[in-house]
C-alpha cells in the first residue's frame, strides 16, 4: 500500500543467515517438513480524514463524468482572467506606445480583431443570431472576391457579413470590404472603417488586395439596394456595369457569390424625404414604421433572424489577360453572378420559417 510503513531492520537482522542459530526441524519419512514462511504485513496507516476523503471522492466523480475537479477549474479560471488581464494591458502599452503595424491601407488588424470584432460580435450572435453556410467556398488561401446583396437602410449587412468570414473561416481569413465614397467623409464612422480594413470602393484598391492575396467583398447593388423601399425587397437591383467583374478577371481571382436574408427587415423602409436628404447630403432618408417617430428609440433595428450563404466559387483564371476589356464577357459574368445570387436569396426564403426565428 502506498500509505503502509515501512519497519527498518536492526543490525542483527540484517546480517546473513549463517549468523543465525539454525532452526530445527522434524524428519517425516525420511525427508524434512519446512517450516511454514512467516509473513509479516505491513501496519496500514489510519485513514484520511473525512474532508480529504471527500475532495478525493468529488475528484473520482469528477474524472469519471470527464471534467476537472473544482479546485482545478477554480485554477484554470484564475490563470486565464490572469491571461486576459496581462494580454490587455499589453495591448494598451503597444497602443500607447504606438508600437503596432498598419498597412497602406490603415487596417489594423490587431485593434480589429481585438475591440472592433468584439464590438459588433454580441449584434452577430445574440441579436441577429446569424446562421453561415458555404463558408468552405472561400478559398484558404490567396484572393478571392465575395460579391454580395445590400439591404437594410443601413449597412449592417456588410459588417455581418466580415464578421461571419472573420469568426467562421477554418483559415482564420479577414474580409477587406469596399466601401462608398459617403463613408470616408463621416467623422468618426472614417477613421472605424479604414481601422477595420475598409477601404474605397475603386477598381485600384481593389486589384491591389487581390493580388496581395486578400479576400475582398463588393456589393455591387450600392445605394441602389441598401436604400430601396420594403415593397421591393429581396429584388436584387442593377450590378452596374460589371466593373467587379473585370478585377477579379485582372487579378485572376474566383468570384464567391453571398446571399443575405434578414437585413430587409432590420429597417422596413416605407417612405424617402428626398428633400431632407438633398439638403444633408444623403442619397436618400428613410422613413421607417419607427423613424423618426420615435427619435433615437427609432434607430434600433428589429431582431431579425439573419442567414448568410457562400455559394460555389467562379473561377476566372482561366481566361486571358485580354478578357477584362471583352464587354460581352464582363456582362456574361456580372448576369451569372447575379442571377446565383437572386436564386440563391429565394431558396433561402422558402426555408425561412419566420422573419424572426
Amino acid at each position: 500500500m502506498a500509505d503502509a510503513k515501512v519497519i527498518p531492520f536492526d543490525d542483527d537482522r540484517s546480517r546473513g543467515s549463517a549468523q543465525r542459530p539454525a532452526r530445527r526441524r522434524a524428519a517425516v519419512g525420511g525427508r524434512r517438513k519446512a517450516e511454514p514462511a512467516v509473513v509479516r504485513e505491513a501496519p496500514v496507516s489510519p485513514l484520511p480524514a473525512q474532508s480529504k476523503d471527500g475532495e478525493r471522492r468529488g475528484a473520482v466523480r469528477a474524472a469519471d463524468a470527464g471534467q476537472e475537479p473544482l479546485a482545478a477549474q477554480e485554477t484554470a479560471g484564475t490563470v486565464g482572467w490572469e491571461r486576459r488581464i496581462a494580454g490587455g494591458l499589453a495591448f494598451l502599452r503597444r497602443r500607447v506606445t504606438g508600437d503596432y503595424e498598419v498597412d497602406e491601407f490603415g487596417y489594423d488588424k490587431e485593434l480589429t480583431d481585438q475591440v472592433l470584432m468584439s464590438m459588433v460580435r454580441p449584434l452577430y450572435e445574440k441579436y441577429f443570431r446569424v446562421e453561415v453556410k458555404g463558408i468552405e467556398n472561400i478559398p484558404s488561401e490567396g484572393g478571392a472576391l465575395v460579391v454580395a446583396n445590400h439591404s437594410g437602410t443601413l449597412p449592417l449587412d456588410g459588417l455581418m457579413m466580415q464578421v461571419a468570414v472573420h469568426d467562421n473561416h477554418p483559415a482564420n481569413r479577414h474580409l477587406r470590404l469596399l466601401a462608398a465614397d459617403l463613408v470616408f467623409m463621416l467623422p468618426v464612422v472614417n477613421e472605424l472603417a479604414r481601422k477595420a480594413g475598409h477601404t474605397l470602393a475603386c477598381a485600384e484598391d481593389a486589384e491591389r488586395l487581390l493580388q496581395r492575396g486578400e479576400v475582398v467583398g463588393v456589393m455591387p447593388e450600392g445605394f441602389k439596394g441598401i436604400g430601396k423601399p420594403f415593397s421591393d425587397r429581396y429584388k436584387l437591383q442593377r450590378f452596374g456595369r460589371g466593373g467587379f467583374v473585370s478585377t477579379a478577371l485582372r487579378a485572376g481571382a474566383p468570384i464567391v457569390p453571398c446571399s443575405i436574408v434578414g437585413a430587409e427587415e432590420i429597417y422596413p423602409m416605407i417612405g424617402n424625404a428626398k428633400t431632407l436628404a438633398r439638403l444633408l447630403g444623403f442619397p436618400y432618408f428613410p422613413i421607417t414604421p419607427t423613424f423618426p417617430w420615435l427619435g433615437p428609440l427609432g434607430a434600433v433595428p428589429l431582431p431579425t433572424k439573419w442567414t448568410i450563404q457562400f455559394g460555389e466559387p467562379i473561377q476566372t483564371n482561366g481566361y486571358p489577360p485580354e478578357a477584362a476589356e471583352d464587354p460581352m464577357l464582363m456582362f456574361n459574368l456580372t448576369d451569372q453572378v447575379r442571377e446565383q445570387i437572386q436564386h440563391t436569396l429565394y431558396k433561402l426564403l422558402v426555408q425561412r420559417r419566420s422573419v424572426f426565428f
